[in-house]
């Protein structure tokens, strides 16, 4: 099964020769899947030619923000709805569940709340679980026919379903905590709060369920695949 990566930013730099890029966590994260993978750098203005490009679909983070105007947003805006017409699966994960969110109708806004950032715990459909955030972007407005599966206190709409077609997610399976302590060192600093930083760094041993959600994600592509 082909799963089409659209990378909607980059690794900070001094980052990226160590742990690789964002499209490569995902390869790590799903791998033992049997999945084959072809990346195409929206942030770079690279798209696909249309849904048919792929048998699934999986947009991935970025620095950026889904309602700041880059000319890339538009343009994959149009294509998340195009492969919600076409029912092909298709997975966002914090930027990429944001802006299926907002491509679809929905609202996306800088949390009054703050940030969430390193070891946070969650609930989807019942069962708790732990996993990595780093965001103050929230989904603050669902679009028409999204269901909350997902949620933690300070994020309302942690996980979101569209159907039986789209599943996305606002934290990070696919980083580990190494990536984490590499975001408090560069990313972090003068940005996010110094105390929830230090309390991220101490909270950076603790077990995190991405293979829970590696396999919920294999599972979620698999059970779309045609023949």
């Amino acid at each position: 099964m082909k799963i089409g990566i659209l990378q909607a930013g980059h690794s900070p730099d001094g980052m990226i020769e160590t742990m690789g890029d964002y499209d490569a966590m995902f390869w790590r994260l799903l791998d033992g899947y049997d999945f084959d993978f072809v990346t195409y750098s929206v942030v770079d203005g690279a798209f696909p030619p249309d849904a048919a490009a792929a048998d699934g679909w999986l947009i991935t983070g970025s620095k950026h923000g889904v309602y700041e105007d880059h000319p890339w947003i538009a343009p994959l805006e149009k294509l998340i709805r195009e492969i919600h017409s076409s029912a092909k699966p298709m997975i966002g994960v914090c930027f990429g569940h944001q802006i299926i969110a907002q491509a679809l109708g929905g609202k996306v806004e800088k949390f009054s709340g703050g940030w969430s950032v390193g070891h946070t715990e969650y609930m989807l459909d019942g069962e708790p679980l732990a996993l990595n955030a780093w965001h103050q972007d929230q989904v603050v407005a669902m679009p028409q026919g999204a269901r909350v599966v997902g949620r933690s206190n300070f994020c309302a709409h942690a996980m979101l379903a569209y159907g039986d077609s789209i599943w996305t997610i606002q934290p990070h399976p696919e980083f580990p905590a190494s990536f984490i302590d590499g975001l408090i060192r560069t990313r972090g600093k003068g940005v996010v709060p110094k105390h929830q930083l230090d309390e991220a760094t101490q909270r950076l041993g603790r077990p995190t369920d991405s293979d829970r959600i590696a396999g919920y994600m294999a599972q979620f592509f698999k059970s779309k695949e045609r023949p």
